[in-house]
């Protein structure tokens, strides 16, 4: 196998969770497209270079994540998400939250979360996306957020806070209507 063919198993190995670190940081297809391509264009060319002294999905999700927070710098801070654009990324219902109850319930518990997700802090959000949605330990989640695996566990409960506070609003409005 080349070397160009091996990084191309590579990338579609981890392609999927790679596309939602940079959607949710970013909060947009086109945004997150074009991240996501020069990700992968630095990638590229550092690839033979590569010496395995992290994990590869490690080393993918740091590029991603540097190249995310490069564009939100370059965009002078937090965008805002409209719900509208999180919806048509595919908030999909997994066939085992369907027996947790009613779909539509699902959907709007879906959207509220992905509100709250989208306030936080992009440092935040990185930390509950690696660890909570693509399953990287704290650990590997901080190698690939520069940080000490402390500041991913005071990140982590940072955000979790503000979640259930934000999710707890959410509901308490929606029972006063």
């Amino acid at each position: 196998m080349s070397e160009t063919e091996a990084f191309m198993e590579i990338v579609r190995q981890h392609d999927r969770g790679l596309r939602a670190l940079s959607y949710r940081l970013l909060g947009e297809p086109t945004l997150m497209d074009d991240v996501m391509q020069d990700a992968y264009l630095k990638a590229f060319r550092a690839f033979p270079g590569f010496r395995s002294q992290a994990q590869v999905s490690t080393w993918l999700y740091r590029i991603v994540y540097n190249a995310c927070l490069d564009r939100l710098r370059s965009e002078s801070g937090r965008r805002e998400v409209s719900l509208e654009a999180w919806a048509e990324a595919g908030t999909e219902i997994r066939s085992g939250d369907a027996a947790a109850g009613d779909p539509g319930e699902l959907v709007a518990r879906r959207g509220d979360l992905a509100a709250a997700l989208a306030a936080l802090p992009p440092e935040r959000r990185a930390a509950v996306l690696l660890v909570d949605a693509a399953g990287l330990t704290y650990e590997d989640a901080a190698e690939v957020l520069g940080v000490r695996p402390g500041t991913i566990a005071s990140r982590l409960h940072e955000a979790r806070s503000a979640l259930r506070t934000a999710l707890a609003e959410e509901r308490n409005h929606e029972a006063v209507r």
